[in-house]
């Protein structure tokens, strides 16, 4: 019998040409490398985990680093665009260049207009988060938007509720852990570091990885503490200790 094949779905944000210590960047090297591996193992004719691309906020080196990277491999991944910043905030993708990324056949999805926790939204902010920017990016990419990525990984049933609510099938988290095939309505991600190591990467793959259950370990260690501390405490807690650059004003939304 033909066992089943699981995925793991990978969280990116920005890739620089240069090293740097703020572990949201992945420098192109790097990602070239990690691209040839998840490329052997998506082909692989045995079963096994099997790696899925993914890219939160927008930014302009999505566009101008990763993406000739991923077509000359065949990869497809998905990009969740936080909407309000597009054109608008300097550093991340403009209307056309986020129409060139969907016409070479990539995928796009919503990451909230401001990138502000749902959780932190009232009514009226979730439409805007959610439906708002679900409606912006369908007009103007011209085609349906289905899938939204959580700002920070924050969410509950509310939360959940008003995604399926505003028209998504798919909601992508920060939780580590491997998805069956075809993935469910919710679906976990791992974030890539910059301090990963390419070897370190590979091993998340290896049947019964002890690598990918110690992420999962620490994943829940990580949510425990953003309950005691609250997220502002957290927020801050996390840049320093990922060493988040004093320009990037994604401020209290990240700390996943």
């Amino acid at each position: 019998m033909t066992q089943p094949i699981n995925r793991l779905y990978l969280l990116y944000h920005e890739l620089r040409t240069t090293p740097s210590d703020y572990s949201y960047v992945v420098e192109t090297a790097a990602f070239e490398k990690q691209m040839d591996l998840f490329h052997q193992l998506q082909k692989a004719d045995a079963p096994g985990l099997r790696p899925e691309i993914t890219f939160d906020d927008g930014h302009i080196s999505n566009f101008e680093l990763a993406l000739p990277i991923l077509q000359s491999r065949a990869i497809k991944a998905w990009f969740f665009i936080t909407v309000g910043w597009t054109g608008q905030k300097p550093g991340y993708m403009d209307w056309s260049e986020l129409r060139s990324l969907h016409q070479a056949g990539q995928q796009i999805g919503a990451h909230g207009w401001t990138h502000t926790l749902l959780t932190h939204c009232n009514d009226a902010g979730l439409h805007r988060e959610l439906v708002e920017a679900r409606l912006t990016l369908e007009e103007k990419l011209g085609t349906s938007i289905t899938t939204m990525s959580l700002p920070g990984g924050r969410s509950n049933q509310r939360i959940l509720a008003a995604c399926r609510k505003a028209g998504y099938e798919q909601v992508f988290t920060s939780v580590p852990k491997p998805e069956p095939d075809p993935a469910a309505s919710t679906i976990g991600r791992l974030n890539i570091r910059g301090d990963m190591t390419l070897e370190g990467i590979a091993d998340l793959f290896q049947p019964g990885s002890k690598a990918l259950s110690g992420m999962e370990r620490q994943h829940r260690i990580k949510a425990a503490a953003k309950t005691m501390l609250g997220d502002r405490i957290y927020a801050k807690l996390w840049a320093l200790l990922n060493r988040q650059e004093p320009d990037n004003d994604a401020g209290e939304s990240y700390g996943q």
